[in-house]
């Protein structure tokens, strides 16, 4: 690099060619005599040879100086200049040993940070020296040295985890590599981000480096912007936004997204100075709030920068109502008092006016989700219906004891109860106050501390039968129920034998009496094997649906997903990544960080190391520049010779004799015979459509006339054309509707046409175009759509009746059952059958003619691919999708990778139509053996 310039060339040594221009300039100062232009007379031939004067002329100067500047610049363009050149490293010729940091922290910059590692890689090259590679959000294993090429190929592979990396789990590994490479040179290109475990990362590597050089890659401050929590609060939904230091990054926007993908709202955070938390609300009405499912930092593109909502962050509606009179209903003397306390954090209470009936009945109307009866004895017979129908359809209703519960009867409650009550210490008692005993596992209540200071004096009994210990979610120390509960229809009933005040327990005063209203109130809106009281909710684990990429995007989950219990509540690692888990029904959401995490920014002072930026200025060749300029500048040298040497004109003249001749020739080729032009008139314009289908790939479908047919076949090729893209090099474009009395076929390899039983039947002419596409390579799938309604040796339905009508004059080959060993059941996927949104219809191609006997069926004869298939299975409602990549039709079948399957088999039959039986020869078979594990 040159002093004060951040100039430096690849080859410096070629500038010494600039020496030579003095001499370039006394060559280029003479030119030879012009030739001259000499008639033929036959007697002075001799005289007119004689030259009379042998003084050569000279250049011009400014010509002179045109050509110094063209060598100058094809000089300067051999020596390499290189504009911001990358400073080289100290030459060293041990390994190198890359630490990339590879977590969600690391997706805001992850393009500089690998052309940052490929830059190491390049120098590690041209040194001669090998390459181990670490990535930090990977699973931690054993480190191997690698080829500069093969190094580049792996990091090529590595993307963000959607985790925080755990380094301290690959120290082992690094220790051994630099006691088996003592001249090894460590790079770590870090994040600069902590989640726990940067200190002691520091700390580790500095006491296992020995005298190994050690470079440091990091920001100058630490970036990422995480969320770490969200509240939905009676005021708004609150949102903590985390960073790991004061950065600069002071203000942002937060969106709020549905489970749909549509956006719900936006608002603003900001860190007041050189805070590390923010906060931010969502004032919204309680129903959106409760339909967002994704809270993110807008423009971070980070697993951490999103936070995911299931139902335990959804706010219920609570009704409260006492059965107490007026003149006791005052605060702290009122049964509702306590329970609105401990609901009103993270419940809309509504407590109306007047009395137990005309108050349930408001409350019912006003669609509430959870029902508190506090002391309330006997309902009226239409009150009871509609308290009973309201939790048979979902509904959670709470009661709690008192005296007028004690002495009525009625069947809302989960256990049968004895009259009265069980009243322990007092003066004429010899019991004494009992206290909590610690909750069952399969208790909704397991995992909560139950304080010894708890005390119960009374209480309403429960009668003993052979079910009372399932219905118990909470018990005093010597085994009696204080909390009992069922499920009835799919909603649930839930008793405290305690009062809802401290009149008979200290229970409501008490914290973990908070946690327990939390968790019922959770409940409500379960489904039935979630929410009952046999413990289910705690033991059950849910499969992954769908997770985040390290860039906060949806994706397939991966392999290495594994359930996560519905009570699952830590951070997410490698088995359990983000996203959410179960059913729609009950979604389990698990994000990046816990609630209590709180990032911070790494101290490398322990390290001892050499801190460098993460990327260093925009390098730039200017060989081609350079290289562009002297090609113009020759061309302007040859212009201004040819001026001076009168060829110029010379040239001009000829140039624009052959330039009238050749546009006389044009204007009469434009003329052309009339009869040609009128032939040309007469063709059909090219629409835009077919111009779009021959220049770019795409599926098509046969337009029916019926418009819920027409559309579920746009969308089902919408989606086997996204799942192309996704898993395949194919990129389809958008499918398309064709009439084929009108349309060009020839541009489709696939012609999807869904029968449709009534419609008129096609014309002559689209039978012509459908024969001749067919017979010319095209592959045409009639779906009948019927296997729902197709019975063994039952009548023909209407649209496999619709269909033989259809196909009478076509010429079809002879068909057969889809064997076993077609190339359609392994084109792509190893599959059994093509299966659609039903699984129960069978699949017709193209019949093999008979073998000989003592020969060998190939698996298919020939090249060709099957002109026909018929199914029944409704492949195109399988693969419909929505505008958001959401399934449009629930598939019908036993098997829940149903869908999956159709996928793959619509994947396959695109794959076969492009490729023809090629799977079919014999190199295939080593890995079709090994994929079916023989």
């Amino acid at each position: 690099m040159l002093a004060g310039l951040p100039l430096g060339f690849a080859a410096p040594l070629v500038l010494l060619a600039l020496a030579a221009l003095p001499a370039i300039w006394l060559l280029l100062r003479v030119t030879p005599p012009q030739p001259r232009r000499i008639a033929f007379p036959p007697l002075r031939i001799l005289a007119d040879i004689l030259p009379r004067r042998q003084t050569p002329a000279r250049t011009p100067w400014w010509l002179v100086l045109l050509r110094l500047l063209v060598a100058s610049l094809l000089i300067l363009a051999a020596a390499g200049p290189v504009w911001n050149p990358r400073v080289a490293d100290a030459r060293r010729d041990g390994p190198l040993l890359l630490v990339l940091d590879s977590g969600f922290a690391s997706a805001r910059d992850w393009r500089e940070r690998v052309a940052l590692v490929a830059d190491h890689i390049g120098s590690a090259q041209r040194d001669g020296r090998a390459v181990a590679l670490v990535a930090t959000g990977e699973r931690a294993g054993d480190i191997a040295l690698l080829d500069p090429g093969t190094a580049l190929e792996r990091l090529r592979a590595v993307a963000p985890s959607p985790h925080a990396p755990d380094r301290r789990a690959h120290l082992p590994a690094i220790g051994r590599f630099l006691a088996a490479q003592p001249d090894a040179e460590i790079v770590w290109v870090s994040d600069g981000v902590s989640f726990g475990d940067g200190a002691g990362f520091v700390t580790e590597l500095a006491a296992l480096k020995g005298e190994h050089p050690v470079t440091v890659h990091k920001r100058p401050r630490a970036e990422p912007l995480t969320l770490a929590g969200a509240e939905n609060t009676a005021g708004g939904l609150d949102v903590r936004v985390l960073r790991p230091e004061a950065n600069g990054r002071d203000v942002g926007t937060l969106r709020a997204v549905d489970l749909k993908g549509l956006p719900l709202a936006e608002t603003r955070f900001s860190f007041a100075g050189s805070a590390t938390e923010a906060s931010a609300r969502f004032v919204l009405p309680v129903e959106m709030r409760n339909a967002a499912a994704r809270i993110e930092v807008a423009d971070e593109n980070s697993a951490g920068a999103v936070w995911l909502l299931d139902d335990k962050g959804k706010r219920r509606r609570v009704g409260l109502v006492s059965g107490a009179t007026a003149d006791t209903a005052q605060p702290l003397l009122s049964p509702t008092y306590y329970v609105a306390r401990a609901l009103l954090p993270f419940a809309d209470l509504r407590e109306p006016r007047g009395g137990v009936a005309e108050a349930v009945e408001t409350l019912l109307d006003e669609t509430t989700s959870v029902l508190v009866l506090a002391d309330v004895g006997a309902l009226d017979r239409e009150t009871l219906q509609r308290v009973t129908r309201f939790v048979e359809e979902g509904g959670v209703l709470i009661r709690f004891a008192g005296t007028r519960l004690a002495a009525a009867n009625d069947a809302l409650v989960p256990v049968r109860l004895r009259r009265g009550g069980r009243s322990l210490g007092g003066t004429l008692s010899w019991e004494t106050p009992k206290t909590l005993a610690p909750f069952p596992a399969e208790s909704p209540f397991a995992g909560l501390a139950t304080p010894g200071e708890i005390s119960v004096r009374r209480q309403i009994l429960a009668e003993p039968d052979g079910t009372l210990a399932d219905k118990t979610w909470a018990a005093l120390a010597d085994g009696t129920p204080v909390v009992t509960a069922e499920r009835r229809g799919s909603g649930l009933v839930v008793l405290f034998h305690v009062t809802a005040d401290p009149t008979w327990s200290s229970l409501p005063l008490s914290g973990v009496f908070v946690d327990m209203l939390r968790r019922v109130v959770a409940l409500a809106g379960k489904p039935a094997e979630v929410a009952d009281g046999n413990g289910s909710a705690r033991t059950e684990t849910v499969a992954p649906q769908r997770t985040l990429d390290g860039f906060g995007a949806f994706r397939t989950p991966p392999a290495t997903a594994k359930p996560v219990a519905r009570s699952f509540s830590g951070r997410a690692s490698e088995e359990h990544p983000p996203g959410f888990y179960g059913p729609n029904e009950s979604l389990v959401a698990v994000n990046a960080l816990a609630a209590e995490d709180r990032p911070s920014a790494i101290d490398f002072a322990p390290l001892g190391a050499a801190l460098a930026p993460i990327a260093a200025a925009q390098s730039i060749d200017l060989r081609a520049p350079l290289l562009v300029a002297a090609l113009v500048l020759l061309a302007l040298d040859t212009l201004l010779a040819l001026a001076l040497g009168g060829h110029l004109a010379a040239l001009t003249r000829k140039v624009t004799r052959g330039g009238i001749a050749g546009l006389a020739l044009l204007a009469v080729a434009l003329a052309g015979p009339p009869e040609a032009a009128r032939a040309a008139d007469d063709l059909p314009p090219l629409r835009r459509e077919d111009i779009d289908s021959a220049l770019v790939t795409r599926l098509a479908y046969v337009v029916t006339g019926d418009a819920q047919v027409d559309a579920i076949s746009r969308a089902g090729l919408a989606g086997l054309s996204q799942a192309l893209s996704a898993r395949t090099a194919l990129e389809p474009g958008e499918p398309i509707g064709v009439d084929p009395a009108r349309d060009e076929l020839a541009f489709y390899p696939l012609l999807y046409w869904p029968v449709v039983a009534g419609r008129p039947l096609p014309s002559d002419a689209a039978l012509r175009r459908l024969d001749a596409y067919m017979k010319n390579g095209g592959t045409v799938i009639f779906d009948t759509r019927d296997a729902i309604s197709l019975r063994p040796g039952g009548a023909q339905t209407p649209e496999g009746q619709q269909l033989r009508r259809m196909l009478a004059t076509l010429d079809i080959p002879e068909l057969e059952p889809v064997p076993h060993d077609h190339v359609l059941t392994k084109a792509f996927y190893l599959i059994d059958n093509l299966v659609g949104r039903y699984a129960t219809g069978q699949t017709w191609v193209e019949a093999l003619p008979p073998v000989p006997e003592g020969e060998r069926r190939p698996a298919r004869a020939g090249d060709g691919v099957t002109p026909v298939i018929i199914t029944s299975n409704d492949l195109a409602a399988a693969w419909a999708v929505g505008p958001r990549g959401e399934p449009l039709y629930p598939t019908l079948g036993g098997d829940p990778r149903q869908r999956e399957f159709a996928f793959r088999g619509g994947i396959n039959t695109v794959m076969y139509a492009l490729t023809g039986n090629y799977k079919a020869d014999q190199v295939h078979v080593p890995a079709l053996l090994e994929r079916l594990g023989q």
